[in-house]
């Protein structure tokens, strides 16, 4: 049923493009200074798994006339995104196991100890800025702590910038000194934080990773929700295009 739902969808969208996109999904991917060396690399790796579970895989592909985009950024401070991954459609498990290969072999380079959480929204314009036309825009923001730097998140929004962009939130629970119920209580107000500033749009969520050794399986189970769900309801895909 779901796959006879995004075929009819990819029937509407074949009048208003040649190639069709159902959906270009951006990684914004924090590497500030609370993320050690250690924690980079499980991070990228994280994605990389996630990529390569076969219920995402199975999700990814499950409309290959209109696959997923994905491109990946790192940030810290204000003045510090890198790309890590350009857009690419993941239409066949080559080009998913190609990206994961990519991830996995990505090196660090030195960036600035801030959080700026604002600065990586303001720079995700951009990138999806040349992205390919898609039915629907998502952005995930991955990160361990609040936003230190400038600009607020809210002033990025209040500019009226990633209007029709849903923005979904990863974040990281860090070990903490005593461990246990303080450690799930700087959880909840990391989470609490990032529903009141950083996510935006219809069905945006926070997913949480216990530490980055729970990355790879907080990414894919965020990945499942973003990629599975086909948009059924609402104006069809190619007069939402013809509108922009």
């Amino acid at each position: 049923m779901v796959r006879a739902a995004l075929a009819a969808i990819a029937a509407l969208w074949a009048g208003a493009a040649e190639a069709a996109c159902r959906l270009a999904l951006l990684l914004a991917l924090d590497v500030s200074g609370s993320v050690d060396e250690g924690e980079y690399v499980l991070q990228l790796a994280g994605v990389a798994q996630a990529l390569e579970d076969a219920e995402v895989r199975q999700a990814l592909m499950a409309l290959p006339e209109a696959p997923v985009s994905i491109a990946v950024f790192e940030w810290s401070s204000a003045g510090y995104q890198r790309e890590v991954l350009g857009w690419t459609a993941l239409g066949t498990d080559a080009d998913i196991f190609a990206v994961a290969a990519h991830l996995r072999g990505w090196q660090r380079a030195v960036a600035p100890e801030a959080t700026g959480i604002g600065a990586a929204l303001r720079h995700a314009v951009e990138v999806f800025g040349a992205a390919p036309p898609c039915w629907r825009q998502t952005l995930d923001v991955s990160g361990d702590g609040k936003n230190n730097d400038w600009p607020l998140p809210r002033d990025v929004y209040a500019d009226g910038l990633l209007a029709g962009v849903t923005v979904n939130g990863l974040i990281v629970g860090q070990e903490l000194l005593h461990g246990g119920d303080e450690r799930m209580l700087g959880v909840a107000e990391l989470s609490s934080y990032y529903r009141a500033n950083v996510i935006r749009g219809p069905g945006a969520f926070v997913e949480v990773a216990i530490g980055y050794d729970d990355f790879a399986n907080a990414m894919t189970r965020k990945l499942l929700r973003e990629v599975s769900a086909p948009e059924l309801g609402g104006t069809a895909p190619a007069r939402r295009l013809a509108e922009r």
